[in-house]
């Protein structure tokens, strides 16, 4: 479950549609989770759906709206739950990953189901900047919790609730997200400070 549904207010332009790697963010990461070994790939969009839905309407996911989205991020987790709930194909678990993490990869996505599968944990999360968040792979068990999130809460809520049943593994780059101009204008200039989880 790939969320896009934000008004990118901080960006003040979508940042769904910014180039990135020669193509728009949300094409990117769409893209990425289609290399990854879940399926299938819903990606949830809200604010500036009809601008962004063209990126990605030709790729092998399923787009669903979410209305609500000024609600807040735990409105789209769950317009996305919804869509699952009306699969007839049992679905095990839920990857969930955000649109403006432009180091997301693959392997991060099949790392979190091989440990999903090794270690019996019912939720793999990433860790970055001594914080344990998104993207997070979260067993059906928690399908009613997610699908329940207040509007203004994400998917971090759940992890935190349930630390117990957490395992994490490293993504030291996924505290690199896009919110402003100058997060962009730091990542076309390569400028992150890799290493030194300096992205303030």
């Amino acid at each position: 479950m790939i969320l896009a549904a934000g008004a990118s207010t901080r960006m003040g332009t979508p940042k769904q549609l910014l180039l990135y790697q020669g193509r728009s963010l949300v094409q990117y990461i769409t893209e990425i989770a289609i290399a990854s070994v879940c399926e299938p790939v819903v990606v949830v969009l809200g604010a500036n759906a009809e601008q962004i839905r063209p990126q990605i309407h030709e790729l092998p996911v399923t787009i669903v709206e979410n209305l609500d989205w000024a609600f807040g991020m735990g409105s789209s987790i769950k317009t996305g739950m919804d869509f699952l709930y009306s699969l007839n194909q049992k679905i095990t678990a839920v990857v969930i990953v955000l649109c403006d993490q432009p180091f997301l990869s693959p392997e991060i996505i099949n790392q979190l189901v091989d440990a999903y599968h090794t270690t019996q944990k019912s939720i793999i999360a990433c860790e970055y900047a001594e914080t344990l968040g998104v993207p997070a792979l979260f067993s059906h068990q928690f399908f009613a919790e997610l699908a329940n999130l207040p509007g203004n809460s994400g998917a971090k809520k759940v992890i935190q609730n349930n630390l117990n049943q957490v395992f994490s593994i490293p993504f030291n780059l996924g505290n690199i997200d896009i919110d402003t101009p100058s997060d962009y204008e730091k990542l076309n200039n390569r400028d992150w400070g890799l290493g030194t989880g300096d992205w303030g």
